[in-house]
């Protein structure tokens, strides 16, 4: 099969399941945003920027260890089950603790009257993480469609949740004092209630993965296991700095900035704007899911760098798309998000072309896990990391979020790069860098130019918006046309 045509149509299912889930998961945002008041919903994403480190380091790179070992074994049913039974043990163990030390935890994280929330997420990280196997298997065995009817299922159920804690519930009550809902639902809880819903949707996605998990016979090859952890760990290192870029500041904030200027009201403003930038990464998320498959099961043929040249290309054309799309016609988007968030609004196009960056990277990354050189994954996520913090710690008590936006564009560029150069070392791929730098050169002009708008009457600035917008996509359709109709023909 035509590989450009099953990358697209797995892209298709996945990127489906992911812009759907994603999306109808995103609008609790805006959701949360009109019943939370800013420092309220800083909370969310303050625990939830602490929880994304665990999701990593309770992973410790297996996921990415079961794909390259699973498809270059005999046994791929041995791979799956080693690596199931080493997360549930170790998820299990770091529950068990997390509930003995719940209390000790909440204080330190300076949440000492809701040791609850620590038990609730502990639960929530050890089923998902558990879960990330059955759902990996999945991809490995191109299924693509039941991955993503769980993956969207999970989500619904999150959000069906949601709304009936916080919205069902306060109007029931409301309406009827006595009513039968006052035995499982209490006003006190309040925005835990958001940590509630999650944990419920995660266990019931993990039922609904049990014939999955079952069905293997169960294998424990404790040299396959070190084998796999030796592969993963520079990925574990690699995902905890990638943490670092792009959470870190969200849980620095509130120790960075005083009191006295409200940090978690920071923290719920750079959040939800953060957030505006979902559709970039939902690309890059649903292209992720269909590229690590594809290109680990393609082996290394001469043509494997033309073809990932080609791929680069045309993700980054999609990317720039999306960015301008956003930032054309963020006077649109902003109406979702309650007003009191608006001025957060400027750190949406940074945090877009960031991201871009980002997925240009992970897209150039595929040099060192063909070949084996997962430590220089790690290398550049430290010198990330290392970026990140430097910058953080520099500008947040200068800028707020606004610096925290800053590191995170610088963090993901000087990634990009240095990922360029030492994967053309090891692994020459002839890109075409003056075609991409002509898109990303005129994409960033034509930014330039809407912001001169700013100030017109709508009708002039959404219709000079969309004069631009048709100009970029005219330019990609005249430089682009002969190679699109050529890789869709059947040839690669």
């Amino acid at each position: 099969m035509n590989p450009f045509k099953k990358l697209a149509g797995d892209t298709a299912i996945y990127g489906m399941s992911s812009i759907i889930g994603r999306f109808l998961n995103w609008w609790l945002v805006p959701y949360y945003s009109f019943i939370f008041a800013p420092e309220v919903y800083g909370v969310v994403t303050n625990l939830y920027a602490m929880v994304s480190f665990f999701l990593v380091l309770l992973a410790y790179g297996m996921e990415t260890s079961f794909f390259r070992y699973a498809s270059k074994s005999d046994d791929p049913e041995k791979v799956y089950s080693t690596s199931l039974i080493s997360l549930f043990f170790t998820s299990t163990a770091f529950i068990l603790l997390a509930a003995t030390f719940k209390n000790e935890i909440a204080s330190f994280i300076r949440y000492p009257e809701h040791p609850e929330y620590i038990l609730w997420f502990a639960i929530i990280l050890g089923v998902d993480v558990f879960s990330n196997i059955p759902f990996a298997r999945l991809r490995l065995n191109n299924r693509p469609v039941k991955f993503a009817v769980l993956k969207i299922v999970n989500i619904s159920f999150n959000i069906g949740f949601n709304l009936f804690f916080l919205s069902l519930c306060p109007d029931l009550i409301e309406k009827n004092p006595d009513s039968v809902v006052r035995h499982i639902y209490s006003p006190e809880i309040g925005v835990g209630y958001v940590f509630i819903s999650n944990l419920l949707a995660s266990l019931i996605t993990l039922v609904l993965l049990l014939p999955e998990i079952f069905r293997v016979s169960f294998q424990f090859d404790k040299k396959l296991l070190r084998q796999m952890l030796s592969y993963g760990f520079p990925i574990l290192i690699v995902g905890l700095a990638g943490m670092v870029n792009q959470n870190i500041d969200k849980v620095l904030i509130p120790f960075l900035i005083p009191e006295d200027q409200n940090p978690m009201y920071q923290v719920g403003v750079y959040g939800a704007n953060y957030k505006l930038a979902v559709l970039m990464n939902m690309f890059i998320q649903a292209f992720r899911y269909a590229f690590e498959p594809f290109f680990f099961s393609r082996g290394e043929s001469k043509e494997d760098p033309q073809v990932y040249a080609t791929v680069m290309k045309y993700f980054v054309i999609f990317g720039l798309v999306i960015f301008l799309g956003m930032v054309l016609y963020i006077d649109i988007f902003k109406i979702i998000i309650s007003a009191k968030y608006h001025e957060g609004l400027k750190v949406v196009p940074i945090i877009l072309m960031a991201n871009l960056f980002f997925g240009v990277y992970f897209t150039l990354s595929l040099w060192y896990k063909l070949k084996d050189l997962t430590r220089y994954g790690a290398y550049m996520a430290l010198i990330g990391a290392a970026i990140t913090l430097v910058l953080n710690f520099l500008l947040i008590p200068v800028l707020g979020y606004m610096g925290s936006a800053i590191a995170i564009f610088t963090c993901f560029f000087v990634m990009m790069i240095l990922s360029y150069f030492w994967g053309q070392k090891f692994y020459p791929v002839p890109y075409n860098l003056k075609r991409m730098g002509t898109y990303f050169v005129v994409a960033v002009v034509i930014f330039a130019i809407s912001l001169f708008t700013s100030s017109q009457q709508e009708i002039i600035k959404y219709s000079v918006h969309t004069i631009l917008l048709l100009m970029f996509a005219y330019l990609v359709y005249k430089l682009e046309k002969r190679q699109l109709k050529r890789l869709f023909k059947g040839n690669n």
